[in-house]
């Protein structure tokens, strides 16, 4: 048993592991094995493999029913960019997981623990842990708490257009007037945080926030999207 591991998984996460040696072999890496042949132990290779397939399912499932009016095409640059090393390093940093991970005497002196490579292949393992222990619906609910967030904060921004959404929806009647407006803007001139409003025909549809005005405007069109559609 990993110590710490399953308290933080059951404290954050609400996750309770029922086959522990499933979460072993996830964090376990081949050096580690290979420095405890008695011992009988897996590393995480096989689950890993797993976990890849249920993340590229659970992604595409979730940014299929999300954005209906997205084109395939814009749907596979979004989830090549959230099903990638660099974000599933990132969610498994977040997630504490590079504390947990086993290894080697020399892997350890190598700081292999803070290698992206290692780190997305211990998240993907730990999803095919999970999946494996209970199911399908155990991921959704853990990638929901994890992964479709960063969406929201902007992470993934790159890939939409909101101004040219919003313009589209708002102007399907006819020509309207938008109008982004700076509110206002605060912190050292190297972190600079903007805060902007959208207008449409001076009635103000939707609030955001940015470390550039470009992005404020994004956030706001978003927030303005999400009011009319709800």
């Amino acid at each position: 048993m990993i110590v710490g591991l399953n308290q933080e998984l059951a404290e954050r996460f609400d996750i309770h592991i029922k086959d522990q040696s499933l979460l072993d072999e996830a964090f376990t890496q081949a050096s580690y094995v290979n420095e405890h042949p008695n011992q009988g132990l897996k590393f995480y290779e096989r689950i890993e493999f797993l976990g890849d397939a249920v993340m590229q399912l659970v992604v595409s499932n979730y940014i299929y029913r999300r954005y209906p009016q997205m084109p395939q095409g814009r749907l596979t640059r979004l989830r090549a960019a959230m099903v990638n090393e660099n974000s599933f390093a990132s969610f498994a940093r977040e997630c504490h997981f590079d504390q947990y991970i086993r290894l080697g005497k020399g892997e350890e002196k190598a700081q292999a623990r803070q290698r992206d490579s290692l780190l997305c292949d211990i998240f993907e393992s730990f999803i095919g842990a999970l999946y494996l222990d209970q199911g399908l619906d155990a991921v959704v609910k853990f990638v929901t708490q994890v992964v479709f967030p960063k969406l929201d904060e902007g992470r993934f921004d790159e890939f939409f257009d909101h101004k040219t959404e919003l313009q589209e929806l708002v102007q399907q009647n006819g020509a309207v007037a938008i109008d982004y407006r700076l509110e206002d803007e605060q912190g050292p001139d190297n972190d600079l945080a903007f805060k902007v409003a959208v207008y449409v025909n001076d009635q103000l549809l939707g609030e955001g926030t940015g470390h550039s005005k470009k992005h404020a405007e994004q956030n706001a069109a978003r927030h303005a999207l999400e009011n009319l559609k709800a």
